[in-house]
């Protein structure tokens, strides 16, 4: 049985799972409407990542016997200045949830609630890819800098890049 403590934060983590579908769905939109598809596929198949890791957390919670609660959502930003920035915000809202998962990891040990600490460490090694995918992807924008034809040859390989590690 779980306790109401992990439940509430659990519940919490699935809020920020879904929130992050949200944006990563909006992030697509707005890469597909600017003509770069490759961009969009990516974002739309984070954005589907998310939702099942929402759903890994849900099944998890009514499993364990609590309940999860299935958030309402905040509308997302819908326009971005540039491809840069969006990454930015993709790296930037990764660190976050690293740190989200980590303080739930941290509840759990506190209460000593180890199956659910178990089951949080795909969540930690998942974040740890994310992360690092992100910082990737940063990596290659900055060496595109203004140029075109780099940002064409990036938009064609980012969902390749993307599924080869």
């Amino acid at each position: 049985m779980i306790s109401a403590k992990i439940e509430k934060a659990l519940n919490q983590q699935v809020l920020l799972e879904a929130e992050s579908s949200q944006v990563y769905l909006t992030m697509a939109s707005w890469a597909e409407v600017a003509g770069l598809s490759g961009v969009a596929a990516f974002l739309f198949r984070h954005s589907d990542e998310e939702r099942m890791h929402m759903l890994k957390l849900v099944r998890f919670i009514n499993e364990r016997g609590g309940h999860a609660v299935i958030p309402a959502l905040k509308q997302p930003a819908q326009k971005y200045k540039s491809i840069r920035e969006l990454f930015q915000e993709v790296l930037t809202h990764e660190v976050f949830v690293s740190t989200e998962i980590n303080n739930l990891v941290d509840i759990c040990l506190k209460e000593k609630d180890y199956t659910t600490h178990n089951f949080l460490q795909w969540y930690v090694s998942e974040q740890i890819e994310e992360e690092a995918l992100a910082r990737k992807i940063m990596d290659k924008l900055k060496l595109i800098g203004d140029d075109k034809g780099g940002l064409y040859i990036f938009d064609r390989d980012l969902p390749a890049m993307a599924t080869a590690d």
